[in-house]
């Protein structure tokens, strides 16, 4: 008996002492589907999720909280979302020098395959207009493929997953005037601000 203790507090020696954090142990494993984590900004705190593909989720907490928008990505991308700060690292850096008016383009992978039909080529229209510049829910529309589909496409832009980097706050009602906007208002006028769009 005192042989197989013995042998046991060795084999112990040879053990890590540290096991690596719960999300990189998933993400080796083949289980992290989904990675979150919060981002303060000027708007107030973003939760934004990414899969292996790309990003899913940038969300105003304000009007969802954080564990309301881990449910829905728990129903509509995968059940297996954890925590993982590092892997949003760069959707992190992005925002950080948008919101500080050094970067005019977003750069990270975006994955659509959560997307369908409509909306998807409305929101992939959205993703092409240029900072500074704006469009309008009709423009939207036809560069979709529908152009009397304005009303689908206002409703698909409020929707948007991906607000800020998918920039449904450039895109206008006809005539100028700002429309709607999933953050609200004043946060559609500060980011149209911010781009030089709106003096």
């Amino acid at each position: 008996m005192i042989d197989i203790e013995q042998q046991l507090r060795e084999a112990a020696l040879d053990l890590p002492t540290e096991s690596p954090p719960l999300a990189e142990r998933a993400s080796e494993e083949g289980l992290l589907d989904v990675a979150y984590t919060s981002v303060d900004s000027p708007l107030g705190p973003l939760v934004v999720a990414a899969t292996p593909k790309g990003l899913v989720r940038v969300s105003y907490t304000e009007f969802r909280g954080e564990d309301e928008v881990l449910e829905e990505l728990a129903r509509r991308v995968s059940p297996r979302v954890l925590e993982a700060p590092a892997r949003l690292d760069r959707v992190r850096r992005e925002l950080d020098e948008y919101f500080e008016g050094r970067r005019r383009d977003f750069d990270v992978p975006i994955d659509w395959s959560h997307l369908a039909g409509f909306t998807r080529e409305v929101l992939r229209a959205t993703a092409r207009i240029g900072f500074g510049d704006v469009s309008t829910y009709a423009g939207v529309a036809a560069e979709a493929g529908s152009p009397r589909a304005v009303r689908a496409a206002g409703n698909a832009l409020g929707a948007n997953p991906m607000p800020v980097v998918v920039p449904c706050h450039r895109v206008l009602r006809t005539g100028g005037k700002l429309g709607g906007y999933t953050g609200g208002l004043e946060r559609k006028e500060f980011l149209l601000r911010l781009e030089g769009a709106l003096l």
